[in-house]
């Protein structure tokens, strides 16, 4: 098992220099192949990689259900997960070739773009809204700045949560925000878990990319301790996804 943060000695400045160790979080690369193919490499954090590959290709349009996937091998020491698929003819990719070198940074900037991804129903329809007071959020917040012992030990990873009203479900870190989020759903597509009345916490910031993530799996809550930029306000309001960001305290902005 790889580890998730590594030791170093560091020169730590208070009211002078001192030498101590201090924790930090290992970044780690992923390399996917699907039905023999190398895919794409993924930067993030090695852990609960089968639930990131999952999340990651069901975001990507390339699965629209557990199914369509028929095996599935890690090796975490090599870096490598190697997906047997359903399908054959998804391997249609814009571009002059479908083997590269491509890496999806931790920046989460588009690695691949494919030109028939799977087409699924009713992910631009309206979600079914959920009422959240702001007592349960400023609840769920609590509980969720307590559940990263990662964050806690190192400051250098993002998390995110899949929550009822009432419970944190699951909780994930990665060092990328994106990665965090595929984490959580998923284990969520896994273990077959309904999304329609869920709420989803993150750390990070909400870019219309995250937004999207969450729409497609018809989730009506997305609550953060950061900010959204206005596409994914845009893109909130369009499908009635509940958007709610610098939860800090007993503060909030609602921002639709």
């Amino acid at each position: 098992m790889i580890e998730t943060t590594k030791k170093i000695t560091i020169k730590k400045y208070r009211d002078g220099f001192f030498e101590t160790d201090d924790d930090v979080v290992v970044e780690y690369s992923l390399a996917i192949y699907l039905n023999n193919n190398y895919f794409v490499s993924l930067l993030c954090s090695p852990e609960h990689l089968e639930e990131l590959v999952f999340g990651y290709l069901y975001s990507e349009g390339i699965i629209a259900s557990k199914d369509d996937v028929l095996s599935i091998s890690i090796d975490s020491e090599k870096g490598k997960a190697v997906l047997k698929l359903s399908r054959e003819d998804i391997f249609k990719f814009s571009g002059d070739q479908l083997i590269g070198e491509t890496t999806v940074t931790t920046a989460c900037g588009k690695g691949r773009k494919v030109v028939f991804p799977v087409v699924r129903e009713g992910s631009d329809e309206k979600i079914r809204a959920i009422e959240v007071q702001p007592e349960d959020v400023f609840r769920m917040v609590r509980d969720f700045n307590k559940s990263s012992e990662l964050f806690l030990k190192t400051g250098g990873v993002h998390s995110c949560a899949l929550c009822t009203k009432d419970e944190i479900l699951y909780s994930r870190d990665d060092i990328g925000r994106h990665n965090a989020l595929e984490k959580i759903l998923g284990k969520a597509l896994i273990d077959g878990i309904d999304l329609k009345d869920k709420v989803v916490l993150s750390t990070g910031r909400m870019s219309s990319e995250i937004v999207d993530k969450v729409i497609l799996r018809g989730i009506p809550v997305l609550i953060s301790r950061s900010a959204p930029t206005d596409e994914a306000i845009n893109r909130a309001k369009k499908v009635g996804l509940k958007l709610i960001g610098f939860v800090r305290g007993e503060k909030m902005n609602v921002y639709t």
